[in-house]
C-alpha cells in the first residue's frame, strides 16, 4: 500500500517506473494479468471532471478491482465529521481511495494518515500530480524518452505546471521553460524544490513573466487560463493573460515541436483552433493516456 499525494513521494526508480508503465500500459505490452483482483477502489470527486474521474474509474475496472463512487454531497464531511473520522472508516472497507478536493495537500494527508488505504491525489489546490505522470507517458511514447526534452509550458503557474516542474526537474537534460502572465507564477515552493532537483540531475527550470526571447522547444505545453475549481478577483485578468496564447506563429518558432494540453481546452483562449487541432497537437493522446498512466498509478499503488 503506497500513497500518491505529491511527484515527491515518488524516488527516481518509482517515477521511471510509473512512467514506464504507463507507456507500456499504452502501447498494450503490458500484459493481461488482473493485479487489482479482489481489491475495491474508491473514487471520491468533489470537483467536475471529465478525463481523470473516467481514467481511475475505468482503470481500476480494467485492472480487475471493484469501484465505489462518491459525489460532492455523499459523505459525511458535509455534516461536520473529520476527514481523519472519515478515512480511518473508508480504510476498514476500501484498498485504495482516488480523491479530488480541490482542497490542500493537509486534507489529502489526513485522508492518508491511516494504514490501511492507499490514497491518489486526483488534484488539489496546490498539485496534480497524477496529469505530470500523464504528460510524462505522453512524452515517452512520443519521443522514446523524457531525458534532454525541451519543454515550453505558457499560462498560469497552476497545480498542472508544479507537478510538471516537480516531474521534469527529476530527467537528465530536460528542460522546462514556464512562460506565466505577471502575477500569476508557479509557486516558489515548487519552483525551489524543482530547482533542488534539476541540480542533482542535470535538468533545467526556469520561469518568466513574458513571451519574448523564445528558443526552440520539442513540446510546446499550455492549460485553460481559468483552472479548475477556481476563480481570479481581478477583473481585468483576461488582458493579462491575452500575450500568453498559444498560437501558429509560435508554434511555427519550434518546427518539429508537439503541442500539448491537459484540457478541457477553450479555443481563442490560450490556444487557437488551428493549433489545437492541427497536425502537431497530440493532446487527445495525452487525453487517452491519462487512463493508462492511471492504471500505472492503481498497480503501483494498489495492487
Amino acid at each position: 500500500m503506497r500513497h500518491l499525494l505529491s511527484i515527491s513521494d515518488l524516488d527516481d526508480n518509482d517515477l521511471r517506473h510509473v512512467v514506464q508503465r504507463g507507456a507500456q500500459f499504452s502501447a498494450g505490452s503490458a500484459g493481461s494479468a488482473a493485479p487489482l483482483r479482489g481489491r475495491v477502489v474508491g473514487i471520491y470527486f468533489r470537483k467536475t471532471s471529465t478525463r481523470t474521474r473516467t481514467a481511475f474509474s475505468t482503470g481500476a475496472l480494467r485492472l480487475g478491482a471493484q469501484i465505489v463512487s462518491y459525489g460532492p454531497n455523499d459523505l459525511q464531511e458535509n455534516t461536520g465529521e473529520a476527514v481523519e473520522d472519515t478515512a480511518a472508516v473508508l480504510s476498514g472497507m476500501l484498498d485504495g481511495l482516488v480523491a479530488r478536493t480541490a482542497g490542500s495537500q493537509a486534507e489529502l494527508a489526513a485522508f492518508a494518515a491511516q494504514k490501511r488505504m492507499a490514497v491518489v491525489n486526483a488534484m488539489s489546490a496546490d498539485e496534480h500530480p497524477t496529469q505530470a505522470l500523464t504528460d510524462l507517458t505522453t512524452m515517452t511514447r512520443r519521443f522514446g524518452d523524457v531525458s534532454g526534452l525541451r519543454v515550453l509550458y505558457v499560462g498560469e503557474g497552476n497545480n498542472t505546471a508544479s507537478a510538471l516542474a516537480l516531474a521534469l526537474s527529476r530527467f537528465p537534460g530536460a528542460e522546462l521553460h514556464l512562460r506565466t502572465p505577471p502575477g500569476y507564477g508557479i509557486d516558489a515552493r515548487f519552483l525551489h524544490a524543482a530547482a533542488i532537483a534539476a541540480k542533482r540531475s542535470g535538468a533545467k527550470v526556469v520561469e518568466r513573466h513574458d513571451m519574448t526571447d523564445l528558443p526552440t522547444f520539442d513540446v510546446l505545453y499550455t492549460t485553460r487560463w481559468q483552472t479548475t475549481g477556481t476563480t481570479k478577483p481581478d477583473p481585468d485578468w483576461r488582458a493579462v493573460f491575452a500575450p500568453f496564447q498559444v498560437d501558429g506563429e509560435l508554434l511555427a518558432t519550434s518546427p518539429g515541436a508537439v503541442f500539448m494540453h491537459d484540457l478541457p481546452a477553450h479555443r481563442g483562449e490560450e490556444v487557437t483552433a488551428e493549433v489545437l487541432d492541427g497536425v502537431a497537437s497530440i493532446a487527445f493522446d495525452q487525453a487517452e493516456d491519462k487512463f493508462h498512466s492511471a492504471r500505472a498509478v492503481l498497480e503501483w499503488c494498489v495492487g
